[in-house]
């Protein structure tokens, strides 16, 4: 990954609904949810959910397919493993061992 399309990421990210979303949508999955179900949950009116939503995409955050008249908008977990990868790549000067406490957060859920 390049610097200038982790900067977009994160940047995307730098903002409460769109983390939010993000989040939500990386809950549910490769199924993810129709745009208006987004807006519901998060409680947010549905044309500013589609800026946000425009904006995580733009950002290669989130992927979206239309199905008949509605659009379904999944995380993108290939994109998310790119930007963690690139985030995580010079850690500890790059001895893996020192990281371990950082794995095994994440394998064990841990927040």
């Amino acid at each position: 990954m390049e610097s200038a399309l982790a900067i977009a990421a994160l940047g995307s990210l730098a903002q409460g609904t769109r983390l939010d979303t993000f989040r939500l949508l990386a809950r549910n999955g490769p199924d993810g949810l129709p745009a208006g179900e987004v807006a519901r949950q998060l409680n947010v009116p549905q044309n500013t959910m589609s800026a946000h939503l425009a904006i995580l995409t733009r950002a290669g955050l989130v992927r979206f397919e239309r199905s008949g008249r509605t659009i379904f908008y999944r995380a993108d977990l290939d994109s998310v493993r790119g930007l963690m990868r690139f985030l995580a790549h010079d850690c500890c000067a790059g001895n893996a061992a020192m990281c371990s406490a950082l794995v095994d957060d994440l394998v064990s859920n841990r927040r």
